[in-house]
């Protein structure tokens, strides 16, 4: 018998793990069980209040032109230095039967650079990242584009990446932000305000505790949204637009530390943004039986107007054709892509090793304990 303890550990995490998933089971099963004997009730309040609609009653309308946003950083904390990276890419969906016009690639926007040890690093990364993704949105020539996230999140990452810039303003990423904060702001404000009937933006955040509608309904306050209209939605029904709920707080976007000469116009952009807010309509849609409920963000003019709200839905339905995939296809395969961001950046920095080696005059030892990788930190 081996009577090291360290050896039985794992065995003994393993078997503490099993002996708790049929308590664990009999709890969902209880929950599940609680939602299939009220379910019939709560449609009925949905039926009753006129919330549940079918998208067979909306206008027809042609099927348009998709892509997909998503972004994703990455920081190699290195001995030495920080090598920071941050990128988006925008993906085509699938081509309608009609549609004659092809993107020959996907499109992306890339910053990749060495930074001082700095705590804020990875909030401002933040903000850049979420900028590329709306310039992208903002310049991408389908007629729906799906972003990854919900709507307010930009104003959250651009708040607190302008909060740090305070804290850390000698950092190379800061200065970025700086530089191109008017432009990602302008995209953003485009994509709240939706003007042009060519162009639909919708946000769906694949992971959401929002419950505007349960809190209307009362229902449990265990069960967002989304998980009960999951169960509750058939294929090709929705739930009317309604708007989001507004933060306890305004909505805010810090421009305090951007002092350049357009500083007055991006306090402007910035109030303009956050007063947009307060006009995002959301509803849950479910196209499939195979999809759970998808949880859409969109401008109140794409929301209000019932072609232009068909023409979002369709291109969601046209999009998920698959069930292997629970989410619109250019939206699945830009997170795919994106994600690989993260395990580039030490092949990066080995790269960059090999090339100091070859050039450095001194022990070429210093080079690679200064270059020498700890861990790698990432984020979409």
């Amino acid at each position: 018998m081996n009577d090291n303890p360290f050896t039985e550990l794992p065995a003994a995490l393993v078997q503490e793990v099993l002996e708790r998933t049929d308590e664990i089971s009999q709890t969902l099963l209880h929950s599940f069980n609680d939602i299939k004997d009220k379910k019939a009730g709560w449609r009925a309040q949905l039926v009753e209040k006129d919330i549940i609609q079918k998208d067979a009653n909306l206008p027809l309308v042609p099927i348009p032109t998709c892509s997909g946003v998503d972004g994703a950083l990455a920081i190699e904390r290195l001995l030495a230095i920080d090598l920071v990276a941050v990128g988006a890419v925008a993906i085509e969906g699938l081509t309608p039967p009609s549609e004659t016009r092809f993107w020959p690639e996907p499109r992306h926007l890339i910053y990749v650079d060495t930074e001082a040890h700095e705590a804020e690093t990875s909030s401002i990364l933040r903000g850049l990242m979420i900028g590329m993704e709306l310039q992208l949105a903002q310049n991408a020539p389908h007629e729906v584009v799906f972003l990854d996230g919900s709507l307010t999140t930009p104003t959250i990452f651009f708040n607190q990446a302008l909060n740090k810039l305070e804290s850390a303003p000698n950092l190379k990423v800061s200065a970025e932000l700086i530089k191109t904060i008017r432009a990602y702001l302008e995209a953003y404000k485009e994509i709240l305000t939706a003007r042009r009937s060519d162009r639909y933006w919708v946000a769906m955040p694949k992971y959401t505790t929002k419950r505007e509608i349960g809190e209307a309904l009362k229902w449990p306050e265990a069960y967002d949204d989304r998980g009960l209209l999951s169960t509750i939605l058939e294929a090709g029904e929705y739930t009317k637009p309604i708007s989001s709920k507004p933060p306890k707080d305004p909505w805010h976007i810090n421009t305090k530390p951007v002092k350049t000469d357009d500083s007055a116009e991006v306090k402007k952009l910035a109030q303009e943004v956050t007063n947009l807010l307060n006009g995002v309509h959301v509803l849950y849609y479910r196209p499939f039986t195979w999809l759970p409920a998808l949880r859409l963000e969109l401008a109140q003019s794409i929301a209000q107007t019932p072609a232009r709200l068909n023409t979002v839905l369709t291109g969601i339905k046209y999009q998920c054709g698959s069930p292997a995939i629970m989410e619109p296809y250019p939206l699945y395969m830009a997170d795919r892509m994106v994600k690989h961001l993260a395990k580039s950046v030490p092949a990066f920095r080995q790269i960059a090793s090999q090339r100091l080696a070859e050039n450095y005059q001194g022990d070429i030892g210093e080079i690679f304990i200064s270059l020498h990788g700890y861990r790698t930190e990432s984020g979409v």
